[in-house]
């Protein structure tokens, strides 16, 4: 048979079916897809449109869209009569402070409790149960402790409370990624003569800086977020953040939404610019401590 008449075979051959499972099952994930899209954006979209309805047809409409055209008073009115580029401030330098001292303390102790079962059994469940309990239950105790140290209304008070807090889910995160690498190239750097701060410092970390930059992004949104012991630590301009500055906008007539919306909206965004800008880390990182 020539290769003319195998081409034209091929062209003449009906395409196959689809199975009509496979169809339902393709079509039921774009609807879920579609559905989580809507879930996270139509929030979005409100706060967005809020922002720029006037004051008035915020509280006579309940449409989505602005029907009176856009105003950018709300925005005005947030960065007036709120000092929000100052809470941003706070906040970033928080989260970075504790980010970073989360980091120097969860990755050696996740190195020594996976490689040496350092603590035994009980410590890998004892770190995960400090994160279960809830942070009202200690709010009492850890306000006396800042005080009699003088760290209350300190920016470094707050990012050590953030350390603590956020170092269970950065040690229970950062396990899974130590987990994952081979023991064998350890191994062979010991034979080498590499300590085991060399180890550690020159393979295992290098070897798990996807899963480092994804926790770090979590500690640092996690930080970013954070309301209760803000509230309670902090009560002046220098060291209140961003979700406490949220709580500024309510006026003796109720709260002014349009404005919330505008400060919410700015908040927002380098919180998604850092997860767009870190995506494939973050992906990769998340994902890799899963997979052995």
């Amino acid at each position: 048979m020539t290769e003319r008449a195998i081409s034209s075979s091929l062209r003449q051959r009906p395409a196959k079916p689809l199975h009509p499972m496979r169809t339902v099952m393709h079509l039921l994930r774009w609807v879920t897809v579609g559905l989580l899209l809507a879930f996270t954006l139509i929030p979005l979209i409100f706060m967005l449109t809020t922002s720029l309805k006037s004051p008035i047809e915020i509280r006579v409409s309940g449409s989505l869209l602005p029907s009176e055209g856009i105003f950018l008073v709300n925005w005005e009115r947030a960065f007036r009569n709120v000092p929000l580029p100052r809470y941003l401030w706070n906040s970033l330098f928080v989260g970075i402070m504790s980010t970073t001292m989360t980091l120097l303390v969860a990755v050696p102790a996740s190195y020594a409790i996976v490689r040496f079962r350092a603590g035994g059994r009980l410590l890998p469940s004892w770190i995960l149960g400090t994160y279960v309990a809830p942070p009202i239950v200690i709010s009492v105790p850890v306000f006396m402790l800042m005080r009699s140290v003088g760290l209350v209304d300190q920016p470094l008070g707050l990012a050590l409370l953030h350390m603590v807090a956020n170092l269970p889910v950065a040690t229970w995160m950062l396990m899974d990624f130590v987990r994952s690498l081979p023991l064998e190239v350890e191994e062979a750097a010991q034979m080498d003569g590499a300590s085991h701060w060399g180890v550690l410092l020159r393979i295992v970390i290098p070897l798990i800086l996807p899963g480092l930059v994804a926790t770090a992004i979590i500690c640092l949104i996690l930080s970013w977020n954070e309301f209760l012991f803000a509230l309670i630590l902090t009560y002046s301009l220098r060291s209140q953040t961003f979700p406490i500055g949220i709580s500024e906008f309510q006026g003796e007539h109720g709260l002014q939404f349009g404005e919330i919306s505008a400060a919410a909206l700015t908040g927002i965004v380098p919180v998604y610019v850092l997860a767009m800008f870190f995506q494939r880390y973050l992906i990769h990182g998340l994902t890799r401590g899963s997979v052995k």
